[in-house]
């Protein structure tokens, strides 16, 4: 007579799950060691910790006050905003289309029109290098001369009301410098999108 056993008994043990891990660590920068050595010690402490009924809430992310809100953008121009010791700031700025010669190591070279509470029309170009003393810029828009004097790096209108109506008027600013090592250089600037950009600026700082 065959002789009988019982069936050995399967003992299934419960699948454990690994949480995911906590908001303040998922988030944080570490190192690649130390995410490794996180890989093996999470998943059983998150077993071992029962879970928050509601996960801990985000802050806000904190914005820097004086950071530029753009206005909008037109053709080869762009505006926006700043604040200014309490002041709201506009300003419509484009960089050069071309400089001849191209200089080593030089920085943008950016034309900008601002308009302050306290002064209208300031036109500027930003060179890129420092000028020299008493140096004097000349700025081309069709037939219309525009002088300019420098200080450090940038270059100031003399007469900045008529550098923004030429602006209007005109296709391309040419603008020729001084530079270092005895050197001269033309930056040559678009004005397409000028209009639209001068009367947004206009608009968002009027004058008072």
């Amino acid at each position: 007579m065959r002789s009988w056993a019982a069936p050995a008994r399967l003992i299934h043990a419960p699948m454990l799950v690994p949480l995911a891990p906590t908001t303040y660590l998922s988030t944080m920068q570490l190192p690649a060691p130390f995410l490794a050595l996180l890989a093996l010690i999470l998943p059983a402490a998150a077993i071992a910790q029962p879970r928050p009924a509601h996960p801990a809430a985000h802050p806000a992310p904190v914005r820097p006050a004086n950071v530029p809100k753009p206005i909008g953008k037109w053709d080869d121009w762009q505006a926006a905003t700043h604040q200014e010791s309490g002041a709201t700031i506009c300003y419509a700025f484009t960089r050069a289309r071309a400089s001849a010669p191209v200089l080593p190591g030089r920085g943008d070279v950016v034309l900008t029109v601002t308009q302050r509470p306290g002064g209208r029309d300031a036109v500027a170009i930003s060179a890129g290098f420092a000028y020299p003393a008493g140096a004097e810029v000349q700025m081309q828009v069709d037939s219309a001369q525009l002088p300019f004097y420098t200080a450090n790096r940038s270059a100031f209108a003399r007469d900045g009301r008529a550098v923004a109506a030429a602006f209007e008027r005109g296709r391309q600013a040419v603008a020729r410098s001084p530079a270092p090592r005895a050197q001269s250089v033309s930056d040559t600037f678009s004005l397409r999108g000028f209009t639209p950009a001068y009367a947004a600026i206009n608009k968002a700082c009027p004058p008072r």
